[in-house]
């Protein structure tokens, strides 16, 4: 497929918009969520440094535009990414860049985040090396390469192991140097609400998927199948903090995140009962649910520890 020409000069977008666009800002909190969650349970504990948790912060984030870049250009490549595409604006699809400013933009980003990370590794040791490097190698491993983990179903496995447990005990583990019982608990329900808004992604998408040859979970599962996934991934996730405190990871306000409830109704009933364009408004609410979902935990986390 021929690169398109970049169209800076359309009326429509400013550069500064194009590079908002392939950023996505609005999938960040996806990756903020996990170390803030990691930070307030190092803060719980007695074992919290500003230094480390703003460089995971800067990291992830990173890390985060990153994917999103890799996925823009290679999603392009292999004709996934079509005039039928039902999310939101690619800028390589939308032919706003050339395939070659996408990738040195997601090089320089990846880089970026490395730099970072070379400060992590000083604070965490090597760990910090096998985790950053991991990280990198799966954003850029979910659409590209020769084997990419989106397309061949192993996206929602991808997202739980590195929005949930890498990203939280990562956070923890630079700022204690070990890994606590409690952050491998809280990883857990923050990692099912990321693959959540992956399953609502996915099965929007269903059948440009499989028109294009892109397995994702959702469409070897069916719809049916992707709204179960999403409706369990959810239980899971409210289920958790119940756990932690009869098991006495945590104390009773860790069931704080609880209050997040009402956010899910009507996500169920979106999930359940449409189908195509409108589901970008699930995308947009999933996302919003576990940054609430993830502050009150850390709030709960955070309360428990100044009342004990």
């Amino acid at each position: 497929m021929d690169p398109v020409k970049p169209q800076f000069a359309s009326p429509q977008f400013s550069p500064l918009q194009i590079w908002l666009l392939a950023a996505r800002p609005r999938t960040l909190p996806a990756a903020a969520v996990p170390v803030i969650v990691g930070a307030a349970l190092a803060l719980s504990e007695g074992v919290f440094k500003p230094g480390p948790a703003l460089a995971a912060l800067l990291a992830a984030l990173l890390i985060q535009i990153g994917t999103n870049l890799a996925n823009d250009v290679f999603d392009y490549k292999k004709g996934a990414d079509t005039g039928d595409r039902l999310g939101p604006l690619r800028v390589t699809q939308a032919g706003l860049l050339t395939p070659e400013q996408v990738l040195w933009a997601m090089s320089l980003t990846f880089g970026l985040a490395a730099l970072i990370g070379l400060y992590l590794v000083v604070a965490g040791g090597w760990p910090i090396v096998l985790i950053g490097l991991l990280s990198i190698a799966a954003g850029i491993a979910y659409t590209g390469g020769p084997f990419p983990l989106g397309y061949n179903g192993l996206g929602d496995l991808f997202v739980f192991l590195f929005f949930g447990l890498a990203a939280v005990c990562g956070t923890y583990y630079v700022q204690a140097g070990m890994v606590s019982l409690a952050a491998w608990w809280v990883a857990v329900p923050i990692g099912l609400l990321a693959t959540a808004i992956l399953v609502v992604n996915n099965l929007r998408d269903i059948e440009t998927d499989r028109a294009a040859g892109k397995k994702t979970l959702a469409v070897r599962l069916g719809a049916r199948g992707a709204q179960l996934e999403y409706t369990l991934l959810l239980a899971a996730a409210y289920l958790s903090p119940l756990l932690m405190w009869l098991t006495g990871v945590s104390s009773v306000w860790a069931l704080l995140a609880w209050l997040s409830l009402p956010l899910v109704g009507p996500l169920l009933r979106l999930i359940w009962h449409s189908q195509g364009r409108i589901l970008n408004q699930a995308l947009a609410g999933t996302a919003r649910l576990e940054l609430v979902y993830g502050l009150l935990l850390s709030a709960g986390l955070l309360i428990g520890r100044w009342l004990s």
